[in-house]
């Protein structure tokens, strides 16, 4: 298929066909958002299906998503996953006999620690005889670890599962150059001084350069900075437009902190250092003072910066996953019920950022559902570009027709419902962590608010993106038992 850059460039020299059907549709003030915010009534139907097992989600936890650099700059990322662990079984008393398996995701490995799961759940006192292994798929890593534990529990393997996730990014692996390397290798080898010396006379200075790890597409070898700024053209916002978004996160998210709504972050002591308690990249600004800072990948003239996009963070999380009748025989009220999920893959260069348009028809349909029976959206925030190209994209029967192959556009999710106590702009985004953050975001809004439906999206590089759905339970005042079907909810 012609990339849609190399349509632009062939067929509009001024302006893409993206923009020409965007252009005239600014997102903050779409009449289509106003309506959509309407509120259909919810049946209280159930999305269990005969002869499967129920999966609930009992609780998750985290540790605080800090900015790299900052309180976790000295520790590895088993530390962090160790915590999250540890904070788990705090939360929920769990026995840890009773897990089956333990899976983490990750992004950038710990080559000491290359199965982080494991080195975690010995750190945090599971049995050596639990199995635990470790995924990585880009920043949907945590989201596979949790689908991972739905099949091992659906296809009746476990009853027990943990999954979470971790990334650390204030230290991560910097290796010799490849010619460096190799020379080491062979020198290893060598059997005799003149072997050696033949080896060493070969060496010249620039085998010392270092290789850097990058964020960017091996396929391309293009930042996903790139990417989103490209994206945000092609749909034509504004660098405005994306500075409110950011602000709008970041002003969320720390009302949500300081009304106590972020209840999954647990504290932890850093050895050495004082007890982290909460979020530090949560940073209300202004949009005059956003405006002053340049571009941060396509300059002079992109439109994403630092302001607009997520930030290098630490951190991890964890959940813990049961069959329902496992939970309930042990006396556990769950959260949610984990349903439908799929993965979608797209064009890793002109569509890397847009898997939510993809995918979000796609688990409704399986679901059987609409956008207006979803009561809570909560969507990765790689870039408010990122996002805001998606929400117009699904608001779009022109996209629908002519990208996707399908006769009308899905819609969009509603503001009111949408990322509502922050996102990964502010909340920050350990790349293999945020999965489980947002499962948890959806879980607990559904409980304070009373929901039924959620539904969580989350990008990644190699244009990969997972969908899921899940069913809320409430923790009020009335009996799990009696009440299973109350709320339900869509990851």
């Amino acid at each position: 298929m012609t990339s849609l850059l190399t349509y632009t460039l062939k067929y509009l020299p001024s302006t893409s066909q993206w923009t020409l059907r965007f252009s005239m549709r600014p997102l903050s003030c779409s009449s289509q958002l106003r309506a959509a915010a309407a509120v259909q009534a919810k049946s209280k139907r159930t999305l269990a299906k005969p002869n499967l097992r129920n999966i609930v989600v009992v609780d998750g936890v985290r540790t605080p998503f800090l900015l790299s650099g900052t309180s976790y700059k000295d520790l590895m990322p088993h530390d962090l996953a160790r915590a999250a662990l540890s904070g788990l079984l705090h939360r929920t008393s769990v026995p840890k006999d009773v897990v089956d398996y333990i899976i983490f995701g990750t992004v950038i490995q710990e080559v000491k620690t290359s199965n982080v799961a494991r080195e975690a759940a010995l750190g945090a006192g599971f049995s050596d005889r639990t199995p635990a292994h470790t995924v990585t798929m880009a920043c949907i890593s945590s989201n596979q670890a949790m689908t991972t534990a739905v099949n091992l529990i659906a296809s009746g393997q476990c009853d027990v599962v943990v999954a979470g996730g971790v990334e650390l990014m204030s230290d991560v692996p910097i290796r010799h150059s490849r010619k460096m390397r190799k020379m080491m290798l062979d020198l290893n080898k060598a059997k005799t001084l003149g072997q050696r010396l033949s080896l060493i006379s070969k060496f010249r200075l620039n085998f010392l350069s270092p290789e850097l790890p990058a964020v960017a597409e091996f396929s391309t070898n293009e930042t996903m900075g790139h990417s989103a700024d490209r994206l945000a053209a092609a749909f034509a916002i504004s660098r405005l437009e994306q500075d409110e978004y950011a602000l709008r996160s970041h002003s969320l998210a720390k009302k949500a902190q300081d009304e106590g709504l972020l209840s999954d972050v647990v504290p932890f002591k850093v050895p050495g250092k004082d007890t982290v308690t909460q979020d530090n990249g949560i940073r209300p600004s202004s949009l005059e003072q956003m405006a002053k800072l340049k571009p941060a990948f396509i300059k002079p003239y992109g439109t994403v910066t630092a302001a607009n996009s997520s930030f290098l963070t630490d951190g991890a999380s964890a959940v813990l996953i049961l069959a329902e009748e496992k939970a309930l025989a042990m006396g556990y009220k769950p959260k949610a019920y984990l349903r439908d999920f799929v993965y979608v893959s797209q064009d890793p260069k002109d569509q890397l950022l847009l898997g939510p348009t993809y995918a979000t028809p796609k688990v409704l349909e399986k679901a059987g559902l609409t956008m207006n029976d979803i009561d809570a959206f909560e969507f990765h925030e790689a870039f408010s570009g990122q996002i805001l190209a998606n929400l117009k994209a699904m608001d779009s029967d022109w996209f629908a027709q002519n990208y996707m192959g399908r006769k009308a556009k899905v819609g969009s999710p509603p503001l009111e419902k949408f990322n509502i106590w922050g996102g990964s702009l502010s909340l920050g985004h350990p790349f293999g962590a945020t999965g489980c953050r947002l499962v948890m975001a959806t879980a607990n809004r559904l409980q304070k608010e009373g929901g039924q439906y959620g539904l969580v999206a989350a990008c990644a590089a190699g244009g990969q993106v997972c969908h899921r759905s899940f069913i809320g339970a409430s923790r009020k005042s009335f009996s799990w038992k009696q009440n299973k079907f109350i709320q339900e909810c869509l990851i």
